[in-house]
């Protein structure tokens, strides 16, 4: 019966040492830098309305970083971070860019919308359509269409009838998006975009136009470039620091607790590879804050084991059985482990409600942290030294950290 303990620990251990050591190569190759470890550049945009637009709304704002979004992609840069703050600025992070001067004179160009004829003379462009007056709509067959209003009504009727019986061809900067046909002279300044559009296209084709028809001015007010050798150096010199740290902090939990600090050892690994997992999962970009906050994260673990094994080895010296110490102790020391993660929790969920970028990314890394520490150097740990326990093969006190003369007889 004691013989299944011990195996039972022996094949938890290896199975998942073995599930960590086969995916840990590819979940690290999978985890999605910051700039500051990757290289790139980091740029802040203050936008203002072009003469003649509109002014800066928290809606007009969102759609222009939108806009911003949609150019980085054809630009082939990968998953950009674009974030809007206050109420006229937006700041752009984008890892392993290469020309970074290029880029920021594309990006600084207002969003170009144009309605041309088939001579490809402009006939309407972004400041003769209301914001957001794009929609979609449907007709008798369920179809969906594209709904547009217009500012002056009198100058898209007089272009509709000269055009009628041939096209207006809808393009967002050089990109042409649709070239719909013109039946008839169209007044009241709205009109429907019809064709063979399937919902997704539908939306995609108004948020364009509605994207258009935000003539914002873009300024840059900072940026902030970071070489690609000098992330590399940091993201290097970072992990190597955590890793010596780390082993030290397992070193000195096997010389102060013995079996528990071998079970610490195991669980603060699981829950390295537990958080990468999450990482992943949430496809989260790891910066330098982030990793301080993984390391961090590392130490709050090892608190909640010493928190537990010192409370275990009270027990022990108070002259229980190991298995009641195990209960008593893990009981006692959950209660103040379980406050502390909580009031971290609270504090970094505050840091990411009021901060932004790499603030938000340290609190947001906080509290997976936490949350997977809980699962593994509490429950884990506690389900692993019970197994030890009842195996029957460990139960001198020295081997979890108590001398015999420390005992006191009841």
């Amino acid at each position: 019966m004691f013989g299944k303990r011990i195996i039972a620990f022996l094949a938890i251990v290896v199975i998942m040492f073995g599930v960590i050591a086969w995916t840990s190569p590819s979940l690290v190759k999978d985890v999605r830098l910051g700039l500051d470890l990757k290289g790139g550049f980091e740029v802040l945009y203050e936008a203002s309305p072009l003469e003649g637009g509109e002014a800066v709304t928290p809606e007009s704002l969102k759609e222009t970083a939108r806009s911003l979004e949609k150019r980085i992609d054809e630009l082939g840069i990968v998953e950009p971070e674009i974030t809007t703050e206050g109420t006229n600025r937006i700041r752009l992070r984008l890892a392993g860019v290469e020309d970074e001067n290029e880029v920021r004179e594309i990006l600084a160009k207002p969003i170009n919308l144009t309605f041309r004829g088939p001579d490809g003379k402009i006939e309407l462009d972004g400041s003769d359509f209301k914001p957001n007056g794009a929609g979609i709509g449907y007709d008798n067959l369920s179809k969906p269409f594209v709904t547009i209003e217009l500012k002056d009504s009198k100058k898209f009727e007089e272009i509709t009838t000269r055009l009628t019986g041939q096209y207006l061809a809808i393009y967002l900067d050089d990109k042409e998006l649709s070239k719909p046909s013109v039946n008839f002279p169209i007044s009241g300044g709205s009109a429907q975009i019809s064709g063979n559009y399937t919902v997704d296209e539908a939306n995609e084709l108004a948020d364009m136009i509605n994207l258009g028809a935000l003539p914002l001015k873009l300024t840059e007010k900072y940026t902030q470039s970071v070489g690609a050798k000098l992330g590399l150096a940091s993201l290097k010199d970072t992990v190597e620091a955590g890793i010596i740290g780390t082993v030290i902090i397992l070193v000195f939990l096997l010389i102060l607790f013995r079996i528990p600090g071998v079970v610490a050892g195991i669980t603060v690994i699981t829950y390295t590879w537990l958080l990468l997992v999450v990482f992943n999962l949430m496809n989260a970009t790891l910066t330098l804050p982030g990793i301080a906050a993984f390391v961090l994260g590392i130490g709050m673990a090892v608190d909640a084991n010493i928190i537990m094994y010192e409370r275990i080895k009270e027990e022990i010296r108070s002259g229980k059985s190991l298995l009641s110490s195990l209960k008593a102790g893990s009981k006692n020391s959950f209660r103040t482990i379980m406050d502390a993660n909580i009031t971290n929790i609270i504090s970094s969920a505050v840091l990411y409600f009021i901060g932004n970028g790499a603030i938000r990314g340290f609190a947001l890394t906080m509290i997976f942290s936490i949350l997977v520490s809980m699962l593994t150097n509490i429950f884990l740990s506690r389900f692993l030294i019970m197994l030890l326990i009842k195996s029957n093969l460990f139960t001198k006190p020295s081997y979890y950290g108590v001398k015999e003369a420390e005992i006191r007889e009841l």
